[in-house]
């Protein structure tokens, strides 16, 4: 497949593309160099990583090459937390333009800042995954990621700007409004959680318009691990092609990696963003092809570097080449997190591994629930699936076959017992950001 970033009538590689095509060479050395610097940084003006680099008797003099990344300690969320607001930034406020926040479990945010030059790199590595991807500033973009404090609306919005295209920001909510601009605008291209997504798609065929009739052709999607079922949900619905973009607050925001038009696994913008994949036990470095916890180091953001941070997506670096030709590496899809596992009976549970099973059996609505309670002194786990209308019958037979279908599905996948509810259609709470598909109600001992 010829990369998107080839320019037909020019026959060579869009300027804004250059760096996802670097010599292979050329690219460790400029890693070398922004890793080694972003060591020195951190080292010099954030307590929390000298303190740590001095308890394990490492100085940025012992950055030598990019395999010495692992003398560094790792970083993760607690950090963030512990240091809240501001203890992991290396600038002074005065030079912070932007401040982001993401929800904190415990009542305090995770708070990330960004220098004028961290902004800049930010919009245009979303960018470059939008060129990627096929988007072009001759879209309407209609863009119903979340605003404000959260990364996304306003990541996705800046590269979707930088890019030239026309950008309707209009957040998330209000979902018959959603549909009614999509078609008077005529929006050309969508970017949101593709669980909000599915939400419009309902309540577009409630009002009678055929998303896959409007001008909406390209759709970028993120901030949640969503499955290949979904994706074909998605386009089978719409017509539209769906595309996956990587990204946390911690890091930067959306823009740390994105698909190609191969769709074959995430680039992840390497002179910006080292990965690495450990074990996520034992936490030692895992060699390309093999899965585990992904680690990212930022390598040019100024006001708050982040060495070594643990991720807690599961995936892996791809050994061959893309068929795209960028020589920037690719992981594989998100379908998982090692902090969404649920541990049921002794088995990991990971909610992907359901909507897979759901989407397999009937091509159902992916609109379910995962209840986890305890019963009898034993753990159980209910999967609530919303039905279409098309799937209810009147006969209770033919309810009770789909049920089994269901179950079956997702036993044959899980390896353990479940309970399947139907639910009514429209029964079952909506997101209008990220989806809340786990409760979990079992006995804490």
């Amino acid at each position: 497949m010829r990369s998107t970033a080839w320019n037909d009538e020019e026959n060579k590689i869009l300027p804004e593309m250059a760096l996802d095509f670097m010599p292979e060479e050329k690219l460790r050395e400029l890693q070398l160099q922004r890793l080694r610097a972003t060591v020195k940084l951190a080292y010099e003006k954030v307590p929390l990583f000298h303190d740590r680099m001095v308890e394990k008797g490492v100085t940025p003099d012992d950055i030598k090459s990019l395999k010495d990344i692992a003398k560094i300690p790792f970083s993760m969320k607690k950090d963030l937390r512990d240091t809240y607001p501001y203890g992991l930034f290396a600038v002074d406020m005065s030079e912070v333009v932007r401040l982001h926040a993401s929800s904190g479990t415990t009542g305090k945010p995770i708070v990330v800042g960004y220098t004028k030059e961290d902004m800049e790199v930010w919009a245009q590595v979303v960018k470059r995954g939008l060129l990627a991807c096929g988007f072009r500033s001759t879209d309407i973009v209609q863009n119903f990621y979340g605003y404000g404090l959260f990364t996304g609306g306003l990541g996705i919005h800046g590269g979707f700007e930088a890019l030239g295209a026309t950008v309707v920001p209009i957040s998330g909510g209000n979902t018959e409004r959603q549909v009614m601009l999509m078609k008077d605008f005529g929006v050309t291209a969508v970017g949101g959680t593709p669980s909000y997504f599915v939400r419009i798609i309902d309540v577009a065929e409630k009002m009678g318009v055929d998303i896959s009739k409007l001008n909406v052709k390209r759709g970028i999607f993120g901030a949640e691990p969503w499955s290949d079922g979904m994706r074909d949900y998605i386009e089978e619905k719409t017509g539209i092609k769906a595309y996956d973009i990587y990204g946390l607050s911690e890091i930067v925001g959306p823009g740390v990696g994105c698909e190609c038009e191969c769709r074959d696994g995430i680039h992840i913008f390497e002179d910006h963003f080292y990965p690495e994949i450990v074990d996520p036990e034992t936490l030692e470095p895992l060699p390309d092809g093999e899965e585990g916890e992904l680690v990212i180091s930022t390598l040019s953001k100024r006001a708050m570097p982040i060495l070594r941070y643990r991720t807690r997506d599961i995936t892996a670096i791809e050994k061959t080449k893309c068929a795209c030709g960028r020589t920037i590496r690719r992981i594989r899809r998100i379908g998982r997190r090692s902090d969404d596992m649920i541990i049921m009976r002794g088995v990991n549970v990971f909610p992907s591994q359901i909507e897979t099973a759901l989407l397999r059996a009937e091509k159902a609505l992916p609109h379910y629930q995962i209840v986890l309670d305890t019963k009898n002194n034993m753990d159980t786990l209910e999967v609530k699936v919303e039905v279409s209308r098309d799937m209810v019958s009147d006969s209770m037979s033919d309810m009770e076959q789909l049920s089994k279908k269901f179950k079956h599905s997702i036993e044959q996948i899980l390896g353990i017992s479940v309970i399947v509810t139907l639910c009514e259609p429209d029964s079952l709470p909506r997101s209008e950001g990220k989806a809340k598909r786990v409760i979990d109600n079992r006995k804490k001992i």
